[in-house]
């Protein structure tokens, strides 16, 4: 029985875009995207940072795919000339021998990962405006244009052939059994377009949803106990008016179970310097991701000003402004311990589904895109 495509990808993310570039080579793909744009969530309402991969539990998806996902996006960048800068971050501490900051540096010096620990003098040379008792820095983090970067992604996945859709909603798929062949037949999927309805065969079909690759998951009918609980976590950025005091990202360290890295100052490609993100846990997980809202509360900079003050004691609150927020699609509550990405292979229907791709998402996509193709070989 003949088929429309070998992959189709559900989401246009920056996971989506990657693993669509990756797939092309060797199929036929279709990537269906719902909304106007491609990475009109999750992907473009980040820090659009680089990270090390120091934070992630030893052995987890989360630090292997950013380790990788780091060099890979490094060299994919200077390739196709997409705006990046290995502009370096600094982890600080309020209190000296900090034993948070120690583990860090352990970490990073047993996964080979470039740091350096700076004393209070150093740090004052470096970064004259930061106020702290030490610091780690982290040369290997880098920042980089999202938006050029999922562009890129796309330009090479159609040059491969790849047919990439916006304005396409996924509606569902299912995989009949032919009792002929006894075996499972092709993905038929249902697909709303600003045309119509149309139905199209895939031989695999990936879930790269984001916030709603639950509800996705579901619609093709992946049991109630195969698919992870997701609990969205907003988090809100400022902007700060005018030249940046700083050189470097910095960040203050890492919350507790790692529901968030505090509050840190990042500096896009154009030099603007933004605080955030926070992190608010949002009640109940909607049904769709279009029901989430993205405003940011009023009075949320006094929380903001306070949290960066205790690192930035200069900071002139009449030039910090609320800028965006975006959602992380977090499979673990506030209290619990940080949940590592999770990658279904549902190896009967060939479908692959990957839940709580929060950050380092965006540093791990090429990684996860060539672990994918793997999992399909």
């Amino acid at each position: 029985m003949s088929v429309d495509f070998d992959f189709c990808i559900i989401g246009g993310g920056v996971i989506g875009l990657a693993i669509a570039r990756q797939l092309s080579s060797q199929g036929r793909v279709l990537l269906v995207e719902r909304h106007t744009l491609f990475g009109s969530e999750t992907s473009s309402r980040n820090s659009e940072v680089i990270h090390a991969g120091l934070y992630y539990p030893p052995g987890s998806l989360k630090e292997q795919l950013c380790l990788r996902g780091k060099e890979l996006l490094y060299a994919f960048c200077q390739q196709f000339e997409v705006p990046h800068q290995r502009i370096g971050k600094l982890i600080v501490a309020q209190q000296q021998d900090d034993p948070k900051l120690a583990e860090l540096e352990n970490k990073a010096r047993h996964l080979s990962i470039p740091i350096e620990r700076w004393t209070q003098q150093q740090l004052q040379q470096q970064e004259p405006q930061v106020q702290a008792a030490e610091a780690l820095f982290s040369p290997s983090t880098g920042i980089i244009d999202s938006h050029q970067y999922m562009q890129a992604l796309a330009q090479q996945a159609e040059q491969n052939g790849a047919l990439l859709m916006c304005h396409t909603h996924f509606s569902s798929a299912s995989k009949p059994f032919s009792t002929t062949a006894k075996a499972r037949e092709h993905w038929q999927i249902a697909l709303n377009t600003q045309d119509g309805m149309y139905q199209v065969t895939a031989a695999t079909l990936i879930n790269s949803a984001g916030l709603n690759a639950q509800k996705v998951a579901a619609q093709c009918g992946l049991s109630e106990q195969q698919i992870p609980s997701l609990y969205p976590c907003r988090g809100h950025y400022f902007s700060y008016a005018g030249k940046s005091p700083f050189r470097h990202l910095i960040y203050p360290l890492p919350e507790a179970n790692l529901a968030g890295l505090g509050i840190h100052a990042t500096l896009d490609i154009g030099g603007q310097l933004k605080f955030g993100p926070d992190t608010e846990y949002l009640n109940k997980p909607a049904a769709d991701s279009s029901t989430l809202s993205y405003t940011i509360p009023a009075g949320l900079d006094k929380k903001f000003s306070a949290a960066i003050q205790a690192y930035f004691p200069t900071l002139d609150t009449t030039r910090l402004h609320p800028d965006y927020a975006g959602i992380r699609p977090k499979l673990h509550q506030a209290h619990e311990t940080t949940a590592d990405f999770v990658i279904h292979d549902d190896k009967d229907s060939r479908a692959i589904h990957l839940f709580g791709i929060e950050s380092p998402g965006l540093t791990a996509s090429l990684a996860i895109a060539e672990k994918v193709q793997g999992m399909l070989s």
